[in-house]
């Protein structure tokens, strides 16, 4: 299954992201909007279940988060407080690479501005922010 290194490598992945830091979390970014946040054991601030170092946060569109919870509901769920806003838990001990490549590349074009959406996904372009 994935790991933190393997989101990390992924997310880099992807055009203009980068790490930083939120709230003494790793968060990957683009256009310095966050798309995913790495748990930190012990850290249960601001998402109670990233206090792991299993878990990962993402941001999606709302209806790719429920279809992603379906077809995954062992790895993907809506985090308690803010899962209407998209903010989804992955649990990276039940979730393989290409399902988290999948997920992490919805959360990028979710947040992305369109001029970089349209490159990586021209057909989900609609569906990227600007």
């Amino acid at each position: 299954m994935a790991g933190a290194e393997d989101l990390r490598r992924l997310a880099l992945s992807l055009p203009e992201a980068y790490e930083d830091i939120h709230r003494r979390r790793p968060a990957f970014r683009v256009a310095k909007r966050i798309f995913a946040m790495l748990g930190v054991t012990g850290d249960t601030g601001l998402f109670t279940s990233l206090g792991w170092d299993d878990v990962a946060v993402v941001k999606l569109d709302r209806e790719d988060q429920l279809n992603m919870a379906a077809g995954h509901p062992d790895a993907v769920q809506p985090t308690e407080t803010y899962g209407h806003h998209g903010w989804t838990y992955l649990r990276l001990d039940a979730i393989d690479e290409a399902t988290l490549a999948t997920v992490l590349r919805l959360a990028w074009t979710h947040v992305a501005p369109k001029r970089l959406s349209k490159r990586l996904s021209p057909e989900r372009s609609d569906r990227g922010r600007g």
